[in-house]
């Protein structure tokens, strides 16, 4: 997506779509708990303690679960839209959710929910909404008031999804809180503290897993200096069942891959981002943990350090360890992993076999059988580049099979030198070294085809820089980042792969490039579609046969959460959750959309300068009088992230800021945006972005 066209799309105004709509909620009074709209009158029929039987069917008549099941499969046997028809979608009601989720620091990505005819969502301000399908009319909302000085996260504030069973609802939210709410009022029926707020500075995004009576709730944080930990919580009083730290004690099975004597185990990192996935008869659950601690610096933790960028199986019933997979030994890549693990069914040679699938950053696709934790399909140890102070593992696990994501450069950027044409895998440390991939499969979820055995994959294809501090660590100060290094950008296009995988042989059956990121993840049906969202605020339904686009509507945000589909009335509609996303500046939006074939509202007015028109220019404001103070907290909660926390790049792989940047500079690119960096006119105030660049300009020039 160009520049040009960003700033396009963050011009659109869409209050009229809100007027039109009629589905405005009240704005917050202030009251945290369970607020209902006046006009609210729907009775809400509350949701059982769901069996495994339950738990573990494809979605019809609802969406129960985070991944539409417990195997995570996000797959709809629904076949009343198909390729023939699924043109006729439009827009039903659109229902606003009050502001929240609106904010420069937020992403809307959460995969919605619905039981018998309302949908709950929440935003990346941790509120929680009710949704009468019929009218999009507000049921009920519930407010976190989150304190900024509890949140402390990589990558902006965002939550994943809800947990639902047994007549509540289940958040959990970035201040460590996880939160049970009544389902009918949303009026709070328990609060558990995970985590103290501070201590390793931990964060919840995943979305709760209810499971056979428990709350299962995992910690990410990975780049703060944490200890990474799952949880499981009894769903009716909140009181912890077990928990399980992903990095070992000394003396714990595990520990001998951390060196002996140092304590950096304590901060070790291994967050667990993803909701897991459960194989009731098998009884295990399995958690797909991320990175260890610090990110880039293996000379202070030498060994594979268990149980980081691994996929790990544990008793659902007590927590106890099982078994592991590590698809990154010794991991300074931040290769970790964040998208949902898949668990399938599927014939081998023959013979019935239970398979998992799961996709870490490194862009790789893993496929084991979950009974034993061994290859289903062939995964080769194979001797990788090595750098001594790193400490590098002589080998890596590398899955046999096509590509999903290229794992090289074909070529160096103009300004810019290879080292081992950038591969996967590639050490670094002082001197700063291209490769790939940073977050080439990062937390956008696959779906998977039951019927056809392929996984659907939405990934994207960028080049990072990255460069290590030095030998030594310290712990940061208090809600400093711990990634022992930097990171930052190549200087070329980031762009989206979409893919189809098949299981069985681990060959791509198609693969298509979009020209901007793919952030949404995919919802596959029985009826041959594939709905994803779109950078440019489109909901679109691809052919899964082939990726080829089919249909698509325009909404008013960007859009960075699956779709759910349904059927409700006998019809199978499609909701939409168009938040916006936090990297890029992507407009924001607090709009939930219904679209079913008897919709009659017209699209929003679209991003894109369709009719080729020249766009109005862009005034540029003056730097002059800009507050320092203030821009300090405008740039640690929006520019951190890209440029780190000295400009000198941050963990999303930011442009490196130049020394002695003026600060008319940093405020005539934040207003108009640069090559991939969009405009910040409408995510900004003038005064944030006057603010921005007087500290920056300052910072820089030290």
């Amino acid at each position: 997506m160009s520049a040009r066209s960003i700033r396009k799309a963050l011009g659109v105004s869409f209050i009229a779509g809100l007027l039109a709509a009629g589905a405005l909620f009240a704005a917050d009074s202030g009251d945290s708990a369970g607020k209902a709209p006046a006009a609210a009158a729907v009775a809400i029929k509350p949701s059982p303690a769901f069996t495994p039987a339950q738990l573990t069917a494809l979605p019809t008549t609802g969406w129960i679960t985070n991944g539409g099941n417990v195997f995570n499969q996000r797959y709809s046997p629904l076949k009343q839209l198909d390729r023939t028809n699924v043109k006729e979608l439009k827009a039903v009601w659109r229902a606003s959710l009050g502001g929240s989720g609106l904010g420069s620091q937020s992403s809307g990505q959460a995969q919605m929910l619905e039981y018998e005819g309302v949908l709950y969502v929440v935003t990346g301000e941790d509120d929680v909404f009710a949704i009468d399908v019929d009218t999009g009319k507000a049921l009920w909302e519930y407010r976190a008031h989150l304190d900024p000085k509890d949140v402390v996260v990589c990558c902006g504030w965002a939550a994943r999804g809800l947990g639902l069973g047994d007549g509540k609802v289940f958040v959990g939210q970035l201040d460590n809180w996880v939160v049970a709410l009544d389902q009918k009022t949303g009026k709070v029926v328990w609060r558990a503290q995970s985590n103290v707020p501070g201590d390793g500075w931990s964060s919840i995004t995943m979305a709760p897993l209810y499971y056979d009576g428990m709350v299962i709730i995992g910690h990410s944080g990975g780049e703060r200096g944490i200890r990474g930990v799952v949880k499981a919580f009894d769903a009716r009083t909140g009181k912890e069942r077990w928990h399980w730290y992903t990095i070992p004690a000394p003396g714990e099975p595990g520990s001998e891959t951390w060196p002996k004597g140092s304590d950096i185990w304590k901060i070790g990192g291994g967050g667990v981002w993803s909701t897991p996935a459960v194989d009731p008869k098998l009884g295990l659950l399995y958690l797909a943990v991320a990175n260890p601690g610090p990110d880039l610096n293996g000379h202070v933790r030498e060994g594979d350090n268990l149980y980081s960028s691994s996929i790990v199986a544990l008793d659902v019933k007590t927590g106890k360890y099982r078994w592991h997979f590590q698809d990154t030994h010794h991991d300074i890549w931040d290769y970790g992993g964040a998208n949902p693990i898949i668990l399938f069914d599927v014939t081998l040679n023959g013979q019935l076999r239970k398979g998992l699938s799961h996709a870490p950053k490194s862009g790789y696709v893993y496929i084991l059988d979950r009974v034993t934790g061994k290859p289903l399909v062939g995964i080769e140890e194979r001797p990788v580049p090595q750098n001594a102070s790193q400490k590098t593992s002589p080998t890596q696990p590398i899955p046999v099979g096509d590509d999903v994501v290229p794992h090289y450069i074909d070529a160096a950027p103009e300004n810019q030198d290879l080292v081992n044409e950038g591969r996967t895998f590639t050490p670094f440390d002082e001197k700063p070294v291209l490769y790939k991939q940073l977050a080439g499969i990062n937390w956008p979820p696959m779906s998977y085809d039951v019927d056809d055995h392929l996984l659907y994959i939405c990934a994207n294809d960028s080049i990072g820089s990255v460069k290590r501090n030095g030998e030594e660590y310290t712990v940061p100060p208090r809600g400093q980042s711990f990634i022992g290094g930097s990171f930052g950008r190549g200087d070329m296009p980031r762009r989206g792969l979409i893919a189809a995988e098949d299981v069985t042989t681990q060959k791509l059956v198609w693969r298509r490039q979009w020209p901007d990121p793919c952030n949404s993840g995919f919802v596959g049906t029985a009826g041959g579609l594939l709905f994803a969202g779109r950078a440019d605020g489109r909901v679109m339904a691809l052919d899964k046969s082939n990726g080829r686009p089919l249909w698509e509507w325009q909404l008013d945000a960007s859009i960075g959460a699956p779709v759910t589909t349904f059927e409700h009335r006998g019809e199978q509609v499609v909701a939409v959750y168009a938040g916006g996303y936090f990297f890029g500046g992507l407009k924001r939006g607090d709009g939930v959309w219904l679209l079913s074939r008897n919709g009659t509202l017209p699209p929003s007015a679209t991003f894109a300068n369709a009719g080729g028109a020249a766009l109005p220019a862009i005034p540029i404001p003056s730097a002059a009088g800009g507050d320092a103070v203030a821009g300090k907290l405008v740039y640690e909660r929006i520019c951190t992230p890209c440029h780190g926390e000295n400009g000198k790049g941050g963990h999303a792989e930011g442009a490196i800021l130049p020394d002695n940047i003026a600060a008319q500079t940093v405020i005539t690119v934040a207003t108009t945006g640069k090559k991939e960096m969009p405009s910040f006119q409408q995510v900004l105030t003038e005064k944030e972005r006057r603010d921005v660049a007087t500290y920056v300009s300052q910072m820089l020039a030290k």
